[in-house]
């Protein structure tokens, strides 16, 4: 992670040139899709410790 910071950096700079030259429309669009990539990781997440929890719990009894 510390040797990709640059890359990461240049990245995020370039989205931004991106968004400040165009119009409020394809921002928004941007936005929602980083929302949409963003929300799938939490829900896998929270999908794989709901699964153990149920698992854990039935072996219990």
């Amino acid at each position: 992670m510390f040797f990709t910071s640059k890359i990461s950096f240049s990245q995020c700079a370039m989205c931004k040139a991106v968004v400040e030259n165009g119009d409020s429309s394809m921002a928004e669009g941007i936005n929602n899709g980083i929302t949409y990539l963003m929300v799938f990781p939490y829900l896998l997440v929270g999908l794989l410790l709901f699964v153990i929890y149920k698992y854990k719990r039935i072996n219990e009894k």
